[in-house]
């Protein structure tokens, strides 16, 4: 078993229903620990790499209803396919 933790930031706070939802995945085969920090607006989740991965940890939380905040990675533009080089200036 391998273990890992995740961060999730989310928008607003989660109503009761929303919060029953998320910790009923607990009930998912490899689905560790769920912790909720209200005040940064946090959920850690922790579980087995060895049977979810974290597209699996996400899909479960959107599924549940919690509304995340992209991660500043994800909001960084992408990089152009093609490298361009720099143009040497006109003789």
């Amino acid at each position: 078993m391998t273990t890992v933790e995740i961060l999730f930031r989310y928008a607003a706070p989660p109503s009761d229903a929303v919060t029953a939802a998320v910790a009923s995945t607990r009930e998912v085969y490899g689905m560790r620990r769920l912790k909720f920090d209200r005040a940064a607006r946090t959920l850690c989740v922790e579980y087995d790499a060895t049977r979810l991965n974290a597209a699996d940890v996400a899909s479960l939380v959107l599924q549940a209803g919690l509304q995340l905040v992209p991660s500043p990675l994800e909001e960084l533009p992408q990089a152009p396919d093609a490298a361009v080089s720099p143009q040497a200036p006109a003789a």
